[in-house]
């Protein structure tokens, strides 16, 4: 691959952006690829968690600037189709079946932002910084949108969408869009904690319960409501993954996908 770095760790894989040197800014090719690599990530039955980083300083910078110069001579159609790929990018990330978790240690800004909204555990540096840079440069953060003001909260983002202001890891923390906050030199400690307690949890529950959020979240609790997530429930007992983790409770021992795995890389 040209733009990413894949590192497997027993069930672990850490997806690393690597052009460091325009500051893991996206392009076509870097979009392509994580939209790739992250549909197959999601239905490889040996990995368990991902976790998606940036070499070099910055974890991303946004659009890379030779791309926005090609996609400022592009007509409505291209630049149509353009931003649907991008598009597509976050919801793989977001509906990705296995645990997502973002280690930010660097700026995080623009698309970056939209990257980081899609997954599902944000971890941050106190020296990592977020800006929605687009309205200075007359754009609008469309396609991310939907990823950002569910984590920020449209209060949030009514702030930060139109002042394009840079904000500091401690105010990303406050206003819920990354979940710990941590100094650079315990950062990769947390994560590795938080890799541990999601590799301890049943791989299809992790799933399911991912697909749960997103259905539920925002409906109005009704009949219909408390039908689909009963039906889901009943669903889920008469598995095997869920008859095995029962069993293992009352015998009180480990459930079969908690053993120790063998580490290798690759």
């Amino acid at each position: 691959m040209q733009t990413l770095e894949l590192i497997k760790e027993g069930t672990r894989v850490s997806v690393w952006l690597n052009r460091p040197q325009v500051r893991n800014a996206f392009n076509e090719i870097l979009i392509s690829e994580l939209t790739d690599t992250f549909a197959q990530l999601s239905d490889d039955p040996s990995v368990r968690v991902i976790v998606l980083s940036g070499r070099g300083t910055t974890f991303c910078a946004g659009a890379d600037l030779q791309w926005m110069q090609k996609m400022a001579g592009y007509s409505y159609e291209e630049n149509y189709a353009d931003a649907l790929k991008l598009a597509s990018l976050l919801r793989t990330v977001y509906e990705c079946k296995k645990p997502v978790l973002a280690r930010v240690h660097g700026p995080c800004f623009a698309g970056g932002m939209g990257l980081i909204a899609a997954c599902d555990i944000v971890f941050a540096s106190t020296e990592a910084e977020f800006c929605l840079s687009e309205v200075k440069l007359g754009l609008i953060p469309a396609t991310i949108s939907p990823y950002v003001i569910k984590a920020m909260g449209e209060q949030a983002a009514r702030r930060y969408f139109l002042t394009a202001e840079r904000f500091t890891a401690a105010q990303a923390h406050h206003i819920g869009l990354i979940h710990l906050l941590c100094e650079s030199t315990t950062l990769d400690d947390s994560i590795n904690s938080m890799v541990k307690t999601l590799q301890e949890n049943a791989p299809s529950a992790l799933h399911l319960g991912k697909q749960l959020i997103r259905d539920v979240s925002g409906q109005l609790v009704n009949d219909s409501l408390l039908k689909e997530t009963a039906k889901r429930i009943a669903t889920v007992r008469a598995s095997p993954e869920a008859k095995e983790g029962i069993q293992s409770f009352l015998e009180k021992r480990k459930p079969a996908w908690s053993l120790n795995e063998p580490q290798e890389s690759k």
